[in-house]
């Protein structure tokens, strides 16, 4: 597994050459983590990993890297409703939505439906059909899904989340890996 960090130039700065393999070739992913500060390049979703999870390679049973995934979704989870939660949209949501956002993540919140002017961060693993929670609903924008089934999945979300950003060589692609 070959993964690749550099630190990320600032906005001001010319942006860095990204590096390349020993036969000159591109990585086929480039993922800009931790709050903007990191660039990680690799060749499979596993080897991203290794930017979010330090510890990811050695682990050696799916079940151990899917509890990894797992902790980190909820680590993020917490991270990511903590910065909505500062918004000004804060304000106009009721003193249910109010609790259900800033509750402790132990238990996962149950909802049925979410319209609230913030939204609500969900880890999938919990909720139907996954888990055994009902599956709350709300328009669009409304629920923030982290998906840690697998190392794919998580990415995607997080990208969709923003809470990073990961990029594909053109076609590049591998035939295992679903696109978005």
């Amino acid at each position: 597994m070959t993964f690749i960090s550099t630190r990320n130039a600032s906005s001001a700065a010319t942006p860095l050459d990204p590096p390349t393999k020993d036969d000159g070739s591109n990585y086929v992913f480039e993922m800009i983590y931790d709050g903007g500060s990191w660039r990680g390049y690799a060749d499979t979703p596993a080897e991203l990993m290794e930017g979010l999870i330090p510890e990811y390679p050695e682990l050696v049973s799916p079940k151990e890297k899917a509890a990894a995934r797992i902790r980190l979704a909820l680590r993020l989870q917490v991270q990511l409703q903590a910065v909505l939660a500062a918004s000004e949209e804060f304000g106009q949501c009721t003193p249910e939505q109010q609790q259900a956002i800033l509750a402790p993540r132990d238990t996962p919140p149950v909802v049925n439906r979410w319209d609230a002017p913030v939204p609500l961060v969900l880890v999938t693993t919990f909720y139907k059909p996954a888990g055994r929670l009902p599956r709350p609903e709300g328009p669009e924008g409304a629920l923030i899904w982290i998906e840690p089934d697998d190392e794919w999945s998580l990415l995607v979300s997080l990208h969709q989340a923003g809470v990073i950003h990961v990029a594909a060589e053109q076609g590049a692609l591998p035939p295992n890996v679903r696109g978005e």
